[in-house]
């Protein structure tokens, strides 16, 4: 995707699975940052260079990366959020700013790169609320094509799919029921973690255990679960 913005070039790429944020002006040299609060990568190159050598410096710097990306990851919340205005929330492992808007009415919309609140009770206890509901309808949205995917690649269905907030696993599965729970805060991840964690889940109907008959299963359903693993839980792969 590309735009310009007078003699400035804005573009965002995929390399290596990494996502980078480019922006070309009258500068000479490129220039590479890793931002917080979750690892964004932003490159500023000369108007010159071309995409593929942006692609060819993205795959040389990439060990170094997610080294950068880790650490903002692994570093503990200070604060609570606090729903106010200007501040960042996580969708989709991507952090976009929040405006409050006091309104009739409790809703949540995600345009121009940012999450619009609006609510009747401008209180931190409302605000949390409304958002932790449009979360679990973004989640609820999302689960049927990724189930779906997933349950053809594993080769076995759930009977339902639910959602938990819930603080030490990412999901769980009921077998006699069939029945998958997914955790409320993959709706904050990268798609990709949803993706693993049903994977998991559906693995789980194969194979009860965590045992390396399992770990076989997963190496073939989804080769790069142990890097997504190791991102959902902030270590190193």
């Amino acid at each position: 995707m590309k735009g310009k913005l007078g003699k400035r070039v804005m573009q965002e790429l995929v390399v290596d699975g990494i996502k980078i944020s480019v922006e070309k002006k009258k500068i000479k040299n490129v220039y590479i940052r890793v931002t917080p609060p979750i690892g964004q990568v932003k490159i500023t190159a000369p108007l010159s260079v071309s995409e593929d050598a942006i692609c060819k410096f993205v795959s040389f710097r990439s060990r170094w990366i997610h080294k950068h990306q880790q650490r903002f990851l692994q570093q503990p919340v200070s604060a609570k959020v606090k729903y106010l205005n200007g501040e960042n929330l996580l969708l989709w492992g991507q952090s976009y700013p929040l405006e409050v808007v006091c309104s009739g009415r409790n809703a949540v919309t995600f345009a121009d790169q940012k999450i619009v609140l609006q609510v009747n009770n401008a209180s931190t206890q409302q605000c949390e609320a409304v958002i932790n509901e449009w979360y679990r309808e973004t989640l609820k949205a999302a689960i049927p094509l990724v189930l779906a995917k997933c349950e053809r690649i594993v080769g076995v269905k759930a009977g339902e799919s639910r959602i938990k907030n819930m603080r030490t696993r990412w999901g769980t599965c009921n077998i006699q029921e069939r029945r998958i729970w997914v955790n409320l805060q993959l709706v904050k991840k990268t798609p990709e973690g949803l993706e693993y964690v049903i994977t998991h889940e559906l693995v789980h109907l194969l194979e009860k255990g965590h045992n390396d008959k399992f770990k076989a299963y997963m190496d073939s359903f989804y080769p790069d679960w142990r890097r997504v693993k190791a991102g959902l839980n902030n270590i190193s792969p």
